[in-house]
């Protein structure tokens, strides 16, 4: 494709994603509805702008699912993409209802105690030191114990998590890819042996819920459980390490912001809503498919066509966020598509609020004077089209 635009050539590259913001205001304004190539090859619509991201998002003539279009399914991966997030309707509300049993508000906010304490353990365990990785030592496993423990995971397990959810991830290909394949192998492997562990002798446990769950007379088959299961673990823990990382590095960015939630601590949940908006966990939505031919606010995407949202663009657009570039913890009611819009809108939605509430609320309790060790322009980014956070983040506290 020609450039036709100087700022396309820089989508992607290591600067882009280091701050993507000035690349998509100069697409919004010049085309919100942005033909680009991405970086695995494929041509398809950067959405970049808010009511037509919204409209993406909700519109049923987008699909999910691959396999409708183009026959078969794209490669070993597919057995991961058997959940709600991959489907369209009448499937996706079935898969979304088995899995939404598990998931209820009271569940979650019965989580509260729970999530408090493995909190204070990982402060604790951070006490006394003059040095922390913010990431490593907090970020990544409070989300991982939470989703495992709610799933049953037994902690002895949970490295292994970690990897296999990176390995999906970051999706990487090349050398790497004997490992990418084994580690789906073994990821399988050991669902399949703890499923059938579970039919025998359920617990309390989420799996067993979903295991057991019947929608309707309709139980989850065996790919859709994998489907499922991956989905909770990767969504569950990898937006929610990115979602408190971000949020840190928002406050220690603005001192100003910082020092307004120490004194009024009961704007942590708009504080949250805030860092979601300002540099979401999620960079992409996942990708959508045009199912016919259509104009769609004035250009002619052709069926089989992909078409991808940039959420962070969208929450960024002028139009609706006076200021994006300002983070402000006290703006009105945000309508940010962090988590989505439409049927697809995030299931753990709540539990990431509530695990960033209390970890942040608990970091700055603790650490007040907490600071980067690095210089900003330091901290690398991880790769990949889904989530947007740095790898790590080494602070002085």
């Amino acid at each position: 494709m020609s450039s036709h635009h100087p700022e396309e050539a820089k989508l992607f590259s290591k600067d882009f994603i280091r701050n993507p913001y000035p690349a998509y205001n100069k697409i919004r304004e010049i085309n919100p509805v942005h033909q680009v190539r991405f970086p695995d090859g494929q041509q398809g619509w950067l959405v970049t702008s808010y009511p037509e991201a919204v409209d993406v998002l909700t519109d049923q003539r987008f699909i999910k699912d691959y396999s409708k279009l183009f026959g078969g399914s794209m490669d070993q991966m597919s057995v991961f993409t058997q959940n709600m997030l991959f489907s369209d309707p009448p499937d996706h509300k079935r898969l979304r209802g088995l899995a939404q049993k598990a998931f209820t508000p009271k569940m979650i906010s019965g989580m509260r105690g729970r999530i408090q304490e493995i909190t204070d353990e990982l402060l604790n365990d951070m006490e006394g030191k003059s040095e922390i990785n913010l990431i490593d030592e907090f970020a990544f496993p409070l989300p991982i114990i939470v989703i495992c423990e709610i799933l049953g995971v037994p902690s002895e397990d949970r490295n292994n998590f970690r990897t296999w959810s990176n390995a999906l991830i970051e999706g990487t290909s090349g050398e790497a890819e004997v490992s990418m394949y084994q580690h789906m192998t073994d990821f399988i492997q050991y669902l399949s042996e703890w499923f059938s562990k579970v039919k025998e002798n359920p617990g309390e446990d989420l799996i067993s819920k979903l295991v057991l769950a019947e929608e309707e007379g309709d139980r989850l088959s065996e790919k859709e459980l994998y489907g499922v299961v991956s989905l909770l673990i990767i969504a569950g823990h990898e937006t929610t390490v990115n979602l408190i990382g971000n949020s840190v590095l928002a406050l220690l960015e603005n001192p100003s912001q910082k020092a307004l939630l120490e004194q009024q601590p009961h704007l942590i949940s708009q504080a949250i809503e805030e860092a979601l908006r300002f540099n979401g966990p999620v960079e992409f939505s996942t990708s959508r498919w045009a199912g016919e031919d259509m104009e769609f606010h004035g250009k002619s995407i052709h069926r089989g066509e992909l078409v991808t949202v940039s959420l962070n663009a969208a929450n960024h657009d002028p139009e609706i966020f006076p200021n994006p570039e300002l983070f402000d913890i006290n703006r009105e009611k945000s309508p940010h598509l962090a988590f989505g819009k439409g049927i697809h809108f995030c299931l753990g939605a709540p539990l990431a609020r509530l695990e960033g509430e209390i970890a942040l609320t608990s970091l700055l309790n603790r650490f007040p004077n907490m600071k980067l060790r690095v210089d900003e322009q330091e901290l690398e980014w991880r790769p990949g089209m889904i989530v947007r956070g740095v790898k790590e983040i080494p602070l002085s506290v």
